[in-house]
This record gives C-alpha cells, structure tokens and sequence, in this order.
C-alpha cells in the first residue's frame, strides 16, 4: 500500500446473477440491500468457494468479503453518481483462472438541490493563481480514493463519526452563489469546533493534507478499497501509515477549506466510487 502525504425491479438476466437478491442476503449486509442506485451499492452472491474470488467493476478491483456462518462469498459494489441506470455488469475471476460476468440493474435516483452563498469568491471561482493548487491536491486525493489493501474490512455497519445534526445529505445538486458545482458527495455532520472525530471502522492512515477545499482531511484505508474522507477539521491527530482502530479519535471538528461554518463532512468511497455514507449507519 503507498502511504501519501499531501497539503478530501431487478431483472434476472438468463445466465447471470441478480444482484441484492433479498432472500439470502446475510444479516451483517441486509443494511446494504436493494441499495442499486447512483451513490448506492449492489450486493452480489458470487457462490460458494474454497479461495476468496476476484471481482473487478469498470476495471477497478471490488471489495469481496464471506460473512461470518456462511461458504459464500460476496462482492459489495460502490455506484459512483455517475453511474447511468440500467445494466451493468461486475467481471469475476476464480481461483481456477475462469473469468465470468455477474449483471446487476442500477435505478434511477433524483437528488435534491442546494444553493449555497459564500462570501468569498475565491471559493466560488478560485483565482488562476489557485488553480495548479488545486490540481496537485485533487490528484493526490484520488490516488488515496483509489488505494486498495488486501485486508477485509473489520465492519461494514458504522457508528457516526461524530455526534451531531446531519446537516447536508450525500448526493445534493449544489450550487454556489447560483453556479452549479459537483454534486455533494459525502455527508455533513454539524459539530462544534473541537468534536472528537472517530474512525468508524479499523484502519490505516493513508493521507492527511491542508487542502484548498477541503481544509484539514484525514484519508483512512479500511481495506479492500474501502476509504474514509474527514474534513474541514480544526485538528488532525493522526500521520500517515498510523493504525486506527474503530473508535479512535483522529482528528476534531472544524472550519477549514470551503465551509460555512464548523461541520465535519464524511466521503466513503468504494472501487473508487463515492457512495452514501448514510447507507453504512446504523
């Protein structure tokens, strides 16, 4: 794994497997089901298996995991919010060398959306001075989105990570001083300034930075290419290559980066794919 360090109606197909079949999914993933829409996840049974498979979406690799009590494997699919509604399919690869496709139907989601005023302009259209900035940040921000450890997960179903009122959802259409922007792609928790912020699952830093943006960001690896973003902290409390075990504190709410004021917002990104947060709470 590269440590980085920076300045965050389902159709059965003949011959193929339906994802988020409700019967058999297992318990620890029924928080995850019939989730198939831009920003979700789909579940799909890849069957029994002496030896974990591969799965890979888009070409990028898919956390695969076998829930405790049972023989079968499962690929957990992140849907960007880009991704178009209809079929799509994941490739397998066994242990054997075979390679076979799974499809699963992705459903149309209309998001709401959100015009926000911000009294500094620069943070609506960032100077041209700014911009290489930006570029080399965001850069080393999707190399951490797109890491991927061998490990499985130590848990899918999360605690908050920090207490408070969730102010803006995940996936609104947002607007800045009336000019549209990228869709919010993780989810907002408004915290005072100094909140312990805690990682919901096992992991390994992987990327802290003071970003244009994002302010102070916390990248964590939880395996698999499961990857939690913090930011707009006021404090970061971890460096990279540390282990964090669920619960610990890794940094504190705050301000920083492109806000109104003090929150934490919260990216989960699978297969390099935001998804909703929300869908992993209990």
């Amino acid at each position: 794994m590269q440590v980085l360090l920076g300045l965050g109606a389902l159709a059965l197909v003949p011959g193929y497997a339906l994802a988020n079949q409700k019967s058999n999914i297992p318990a620890n993933l029924a928080h995850l089901g019939n989730k198939t829409f831009p920003g979700g996840v789909a579940l799909i049974d890849l069957g029994a298996s002496s030896v974990r498979p591969q799965v890979f979406f888009e070409g990028k690799p898919v956390l695969v995991l076998q829930p405790a009590q049972t023989d079968q494997w499962w690929a957990v699919v992140g849907i960007s919010l880009a991704t178009a509604p209809g079929t799509h399919e994941v490739t397998v690869s066994s242990a054997d060398g075979l390679t076979s496709q799974k499809t699963f139907q992705v459903r149309q989601k209309k998001y709401p959306e959100q015009h926000i005023k911000l009294k500094d302009r620069k943070y609506v259209s960032p100077p041209a001075q700014t911009l290489k900035r930006i570029e080399q940040e965001l850069e080393m921000q999707i190399d951490a989105y797109r890491s991927y450890s061998p490990h499985q997960p130590s848990n899918l179903l999360f605690d908050p990570p920090s207490p408070g009122r969730r102010s803006s959802p995940f996936g609104l259409q947002r607007f800045f001083n009336g000019e549209p922007r990228n869709p919010h792609s993780g989810l907002d928790i408004a915290a005072p300034t100094g909140t312990s912020v805690r990682a919901p699952a096992d992991g390994t830093v992987i990327l802290i930075g003071d970003y244009f943006f994002n302010g102070l960001t916390v990248f964590v690896d939880h395996g698999m290419g499961l990857i939690s973003m913090f930011c707009h902290l006021s404090e970061i409390e971890k460096l990279p290559g540390d282990k964090v075990r669920r619960s610990d504190v890794i940094g504190k709410v705050g301000a920083t980066g492109r806000v109104t004021g003090p929150h934490l917002h919260w990216n989960v990104s699978l297969n390099d794919s935001r998804v909703d947060p929300a869908l992993f709470l209990r």
